[in-house]
């Protein structure tokens, strides 16, 4: 029976954990459960999922949908789009089975491209090698998860970007109920028409094709300034977890000159688990934040300490109770804290 492969390349960087990450969990998890029910996808759809951050990691190899179990998704540091691209070209070339004289091969793959943010790599090289081998050999569709993503990039892999409007949790039940429609549509033309390629009907409420002949201006590829993201380690658990921060404007009047102040506003706290290093690219430059533009004080995730936003003078966060003396687990330095605002610290790159 020839394969109807499909592979979701999922951006898994600091600034999609929490309800962005754990709503793609659900979502995928809703896409398998209906694909079971349809008995032409049962018998043509595979399935594959690679996630990216700093580095790129298969965590669903290729296989059918009744063998399909969703997984958990991981958290790296980075949006390395260039390393994703990488890793399924490489995987692409090693999981198809190719058409020969003496049998035909796997169907015309599609990948959904899911990811929130601008890359913080260069990510040119791996670009230039998608289009030279995989572009007509595929049919990609990038999807931008809410409007923080670099749209100019993503149109250089394909002519298929669209905006997910991330309203609430209905606009991802219908986004999801989309892509399994989507897949649904092309298992059952495919017989008809080998190269058929069909999407569903947009819901334009929440889901619309970008325009990509208005060029946007990126001019941020270090760190991903929609969200601020720190790391943070426990005191008395050594758990590492991350704060994460969401840009906000709000509006005032200086001399009756209206004005817009940036900041990022809490979002919350975070555990990561060991899959957090291995998905991690550790940058040679440090990016950073004053803490003046952050609003909100953050608590432990794993012992519930009030304080989750210490400063050691070795540079790293983390968690003290209500004790006289706390110690820094990173370094082991015990010391008195007191309350201070206005300096810089380490972010991630988002």
């Amino acid at each position: 029976m020839r394969r109807l492969p499909i592979y979701f390349l999922i951006d898994v960087s600091e600034s999609m954990i929490g309800n962005p990450i754990a709503n793609v969990e659900k979502g995928i998890e809703s896409i398998i459960r209906e694909l079971k029910t349809n008995p032409v996808a049962l018998e043509t759809v595979w399935i594959s999922i690679i996630v990216f951050a700093g580095k790129a990691k298969t965590i669903i190899p290729l296989q059918d949908i009744i063998s399909f179990y969703p997984p958990k998704f991981p958290i790296g540091s980075g949006t390395s789009l260039g390393y994703g691209i990488e890793h399924l070209i490489t995987t692409l070339d090693t999981d198809l089975v190719k058409t020969t004289r003496e049998k035909k091969g796997d169907w015309k793959p599609i990948i959904f491209l899911f990811t929130d943010g601008v890359p913080t790599d260069d990510s040119s090289k791996a670009i230039n090698a998608w289009n030279i081998k995989w572009r007509n050999m595929a049919n990609m569709i990038a999807i931008s998860l809410g409007s923080g993503a670099d749209k100019n990039v993503l149109g250089q892999l394909t002519d298929n970007v669209l905006l997910f409007k991330d309203n609430d949790i209905n606009s991802y039940k219908v986004f999801f109920k989309w892509v399994t429609d989507s897949i649904k549509t092309n298992s059952q033309n495919i017989e008809k028409c080998e190269n058929a390629f069909e999407l569903d009907t947009l819901h334009k409420e929440h889901l619309e094709k970008i325009d990509l002949s208005k060029k946007e201006y990126n001019s941020n590829k270090k760190a991903d300034n929609n969200f601020v993201v720190l790391e943070g380690k426990c005191q008395n658990t050594k758990e590492k977890y991350l704060i994460k921060y969401k840009k906000n404007f709000k509006s005032k009047k200086f001399a009756g000159i209206p004005l817009k102040t940036k900041s990022y506003q809490l979002i919350g706290t975070f555990l990561v688990d060991d899959m957090y290093d291995k998905l991690s690219k550790v940058s040679q430059k440090k990016h950073q934040v004053n803490t003046d533009e952050l609003v909100g004080f953050p608590s432990c995730p794993s012992c519930g300490n009030q304080t989750g936003f210490a400063f050691c003078y070795c540079g790293q966060i983390h968690c003290i109770g209500q004790e006289k003396l706390n110690t820094c687990p990173s370094c082991g330095n015990t010391a008195e804290y007191t309350y201070s605002d206005n300096f810089k610290v380490n972010r991630k790159q988002g």
